[in-house]
């Protein structure tokens, strides 16, 4: 017993001849359909090509269109003549002209005459499949499909919405039980005659006709009709991505293909001249006589579908950029925003940086320039120190920052003065630690020197700004570890907040803070804070600040002068 093998080509005429006089000369009977719509030319070059082959034979050319009756018409035409041209064959294998054989052929001969009775083909109930693409499984079969789902879009999905609207419902043929699976099966003698020689062919012909992709769904029904015993498995290695395309294979999947231990293996990109010479050898070294195992990949294939629908976690890419709300994680790490603080510590930055052993930033959304550490003008990635850039799209800049400085945690000042585009997305990321201390802008406009209506105007803007980003941070959607204190609070015991942040953000430090970072000065900030209330603002960010009891600034320490001789 003999194993043939149908094609349904369409491209890549060289390299189907290829496959073709492999198996051809490997003893296995060849029937090979080509689409009508390839050119007579090329067509009578490729007839020529394999006519030196007595076991090669053609079929009636049908014009081929996704996901209608005209690919299962034209398996029919190349089956009936299989089945009636060789008679010693007991299985027939259906593949495409991409296909690609990946083990010897006598070793699948041997694999089929030790199962003389078994259809391979997959046949799963409609209930049980996970994988169809565009939201129809059980209504392909219920409905009608009689426009091209690639060329008249719009009248496919007016005529499904039309039959849903007035409910409309086809009838099934008796007995017959809707399955689905993959186009590439490997069918016995007895059930793929007994499937073309039913009397009642004309009726499921006719019901499958209208059924959306019948190449997944006509054998796969009337295996269960006829088959005896059915292996609901390819012996194909066939593997489709999230969009429902198949993957294809290049030269660099060569080690890959060979650890499936399948036979066949759809779909071969036509220039890969590796893959195809290494294969095409029947060389007996290759040899495995192992059970087809496409599970042996599928970890590489999930992860493969993964990195492409998620990405790696605050990786943007022109070529993987996501829909909002669909990334993999903001930003690609942990990083601290501080708020207020810069305003009521002198040199916060540089004491932040000695105590946690990290750079810390200035303002990275100050509107005339991103203030990196130490004044740098250019920065990991080669992040300008522009603010137009930035602006044009501040996202892209924060993630872009966050990803170059991976293992290393990123500390940045921001305040109501900044640009603020960049709220809601800092307030959704959970990688990002946000502390504030409401009201501090004050404070440099209290120690300012300008006029006070000036300074009334500014601050009133300022708390605008403010309050306005403090919703955001309260929002129920906020994702990120936010505290908030008022300035009055924070004032009153710094150290216990400020052990908290550097405990969170350095926890195997254990680091125990000896030394506050130097308070500005705050002495008559409550006049100030009664002044601009004379003025008609009312300054309510700061918390209570009472009119003559200023918060005492810790006098500076003053270091003894001695004598260098």
């Amino acid at each position: 017993m003999s194993v043939a093998f149908i094609m349904l080509v369409h491209t890549a005429l060289d390299r189907a001849e290829q496959v073709a006089r492999h198996w051809s000369e490997s003893g296995c009977p060849v029937v090979i359909h080509v689409d009508a719509r390839v050119r007579r030319r090329d067509y009578a070059a490729f007839v020529d090509s394999l006519s030196d082959l007595s076991n090669v034979v053609f079929s009636p050319r049908h014009r081929i269109e996704w996901g209608t009756w005209s690919i299962v018409a034209a398996t029919q035409s190349a089956a009936e003549i299989a089945l009636s041209r060789f008679l010693d064959v007991g299985h027939v294998f259906l593949a495409s002209g991409s296909c690609l054989p990946l083990r010897p052929v006598q070793e699948l001969k041997d694999y089929l005459a030790t199962r003389p009775r078994t259809d391979f083909i997959e046949s799963v109930t409609t209930e049980d499949v996970p994988w169809t693409v565009g939201g129809l499984d059980r209504e392909r079969f219920t409905l009608r499909f009689p426009f091209s789902w690639r060329k008249q879009r719009r009248l496919f999905d007016a005529y499904v919405t039309f039959q849903r609207r007035i409910g409309f419902s086809r009838k099934m043929p008796p007995g017959l039980v809707p399955h689905l699976g993959s186009q590439w099966w490997c069918l016995t003698r007895q059930t793929l005659s007994a499937i073309l020689e039913d009397p009642e062919r004309d009726m499921y012909d006719s019901y499958f006709a209208k059924v959306w992709i019948p190449d997944e769904s006509y054998f796969q029904s009337l295996v269960r009709i006829y088959g005896q015993h059915i292996e609901s498995r390819s012996l194909t290695l066939s593997k489709f991505d999230f969009q429902g395309k198949p993957h294809i294979f290049y030269d660099d999947h060569l080690q890959l293909l060979r650890r499936s231990d399948c036979f066949v293996a759809r779909k071969i990109w036509p220039q890969a001249d590796k893959l195809y010479s290494s294969f095409l050898s029947n060389d007996p070294a290759v040899t495995k006589n192992a059970e087809p195992n496409p599970g042996k990949i599928d970890r590489l294939f999930t992860k493969a579908v993964e990195r492409r629908t998620r990405g790696r976690a605050g990786l943007y890419m022109q070529s993987r950029f996501p829909n909002d709300g669909w990334e993999n994680g903001r930003t690609s790490a942990r990083y601290s925003v501080f708020e207020g603080f810069g305003d009521l510590f002198e040199d916060f930055e540089e004491w932040l940086g000695k105590s946690l052993g990290s750079r810390v930033h200035g303002h990275l959304f100050h509107p005339e320039r991103v203030m990196y550490s130490g004044n740098e003008t250019v920065f990991n990635g080669c992040l300008s120190d522009s603010a137009a850039l930035r602006d044009y799209g501040p996202r892209s800049f924060l993630t872009n920052l966050i990803w170059n400085t991976r293992g290393e945690r990123q500390c940045f000042l921001f305040g109501p003065g900044d640009q603020q585009d960049i709220s809601w997305f800092m307030a959704c990321d959970p990688n990002a630690q946000i502390s504030v201390i409401t009201g501090a802008w004050a404070v440099p406009l209290f120690h300012s020197n300008q006029n006070f209506s000036s300074i009334r105007r500014q601050a009133a803007a300022l708390q605008k700004v403010e309050a306005a980003h403090l919703n955001i941070l309260r929002s129920p959607h906020t994702r990120a570890r936010v505290r908030i204190w008022s300035m009055a609070d924070f004032i009153q015991n710094p150290m216990e907040p400020l052990q908290i942040i550097i405990d969170e953000i350095a926890p195997r430090g254990q680091r125990r803070l000896t030394e506050a970072p130097r308070m500005v000065d705050l002495r008559g900030f409550g006049q100030f804070l009664q002044n601009l209330r004379n003025q008609g603002m009312q300054p309510y960010l700061m918390g209570d600040f009472p009119v003559g009891d200023d918060p005492e600034t810790p006098p500076r320490e003053q270091r003894r002068p001695y004598l260098v001789k």
